[in-house]
């Protein structure tokens, strides 16, 4: 079982917090910053798999993670599940965001945080996965949007913050 999922930048700064299990919010804050001192440290070329969150269960507990350029996705997983099919996980997970938000970065997660719950909603739910196919995923998530769209008329608070995300991208390309 997925005991959750984690995205966070490369100072540790949280972008995605999704726990499947009841955990008060003292115990998440230590965790994120146990998973990041302990992720954050290996370098690029070691495995992606450690085993065993003190907070989160022992040595039953497997950390999963990608880095992908500023972020660091992180999946929490009993020993039930497999670290292989785990990373294609997220790669599928990745695949979707950069799918949804062309060429997906750090400010989308933090504009669209609301799609990013629903993209992850779509792949897991109750920490069990439910779609793995990126086709059905994005296709789901494009039907949400366009009923958003047609309930309030066209212009949503998404679509305010694609164009600010867009403006901010560009600022930065100059």
């Amino acid at each position: 079982m997925i005991k959750s999922v984690l995205i966070f930048n490369n100072h540790g700064k949280p972008r995605l917090i999704k726990f499947y299990q009841q955990i008060d919010i003292a115990t998440q804050q230590a965790l994120v910053q146990e998973i990041f001192s302990l992720v954050s440290k290996r370098p690029d070329t070691a495995c992606n798999f450690l085993e065993g969150s003190k907070l989160l269960g022992g040595k039953d507990t497997r950390v999963i993670y990608r880095h992908y350029a500023t972020l660091y996705f992180v999946f929490v997983v009993d020993e039930s599940e497999s670290e292989l099919g785990i990373l294609d996980l997220i790669q599928v997970f990745v695949e979707s965001l950069d799918r949804c938000f062309e060429n997906v970065c750090e400010l989308d997660l933090i504009f669209h945080f609301d799609e990013v719950h629903a993209i992850l909603s779509e792949i897991i739910q109750g920490g069990l996965v439910l779609e793995t196919n990126m086709n059905e995923i994005v296709a789901a998530i494009n039907e949400m949007n366009r009923a958003k769209k047609k309930s309030s008329g066209g212009v949503t608070a998404s679509s305010l913050s694609l164009r600010a995300t867009e403006t901010l991208k560009n600022g930065f390309r100059h």
